[in-house]
């Protein structure tokens, strides 16, 4: 599978379930911009059939190297980036997996009980990560144990194995050229950003600035047939700067990215 059809696949089913983002794209077309994703990033369970080193695989199958490891000690995260080999245009991923035995014993044994349900064999080819639920629907209450504890462990049991968010490059628009103004186009539209740690998270002077929408939401039927709305994905936008040897910072920061999962809490 070539990256741009890999991408293209993503970009079909992420919009199917965050709606905004195809609108956002073409509230920047309207502004005569070409829209260029910076990076996806995907979430999955640590000690599993689809871990990050297992699904580190097909991101090498894809041209991918990985380039940098970053811990989240209050969020129990680690993950890693990775960019194309040989197109530096491509977009950049960036993978993240739960600490799941980090977790308080009954969130353990509800994130057991779908990982016991994947097959051993699961991830043979970079589709894998747009194949969603790889197991059965959790109850309403099972998930709302795991949101008390962890949001990231109630999204990933509700959506599963899919693109979390594609990420608008600022560096790549031609008239909206801060992160300032993204933002204040997207509020006088109506859209609702990620407030945590304000509206931008990071700086010109730490190289990277991003910001982000909040989730949209999605009607969701649990396994014992309540339902309630629970978040689904965001779109993020990110500006990157020049470091001290004159070259554009290509890395991501422990800070900024922190913030930025807080935009699928429920």
């Amino acid at each position: 599978m070539h990256q741009t059809e890999f991408f293209s696949a993503l970009w079909q089913q992420y919009t199917q379930v965050t709606p905004q983002a195809q609108r956002i794209q073409a509230l920047f077309e309207q502004q005569g911009e070409s829209v260029l994703n910076d990076h996806v990033a995907f979430r999955t369970f640590n000690q599993s059939p689809i871990s990050l080193e297992i699904l580190e695989g097909q991101l090498i199958v894809l041209g991918y190297i990985a380039y940098g490891a970053f811990r989240f000690e209050t969020k129990h995260l680690r993950a890693r980036c990775y960019k194309h080999q040989t197109d530096n245009k491509a977009p950049k991923i960036f993978l993240s997996e739960l600490l799941v035995e980090e977790l308080p014993q009954d969130c353990q044994d509800i994130i057991q009980t779908l990982i016991a349900q994947i097959p051993a064999d699961v991830v043979k080819t970079p589709a894998i990560f747009w194949a969603g639920l790889l197991w059965k629907k959790l109850t309403e209450q099972d998930y709302l144990t795991l949101t008390k504890h962890s949001e990231y462990a109630a999204w990933l049991s509700t959506m599963g194995l899919q693109a979390n968010h594609f990420t608008v490059s600022i560096n790549h628009l031609k008239n909206v050229t801060s992160i300032q103004q993204v933002n204040q186009l997207l509020l006088d539209e109506g859209y609702v950003l990620n407030q945590v740690g304000g509206l931008v998270k990071g700086s010109p002077e730490s190289c990277l600035e991003q910001s982000s929408t909040l989730a949209d939401k999605i009607d969701y039927v649990f396994s014992d047939g309540k339902s309630r709305e629970i978040p689904s994905c965001f779109y993020e936008f990110a500006r990157r700067h020049l470091q001290a040897d004159g070259s554009l910072f290509d890395s991501f920061i422990e800070g900024n990215a922190d913030k930025i999962f807080d935009s699928t809490n429920s």
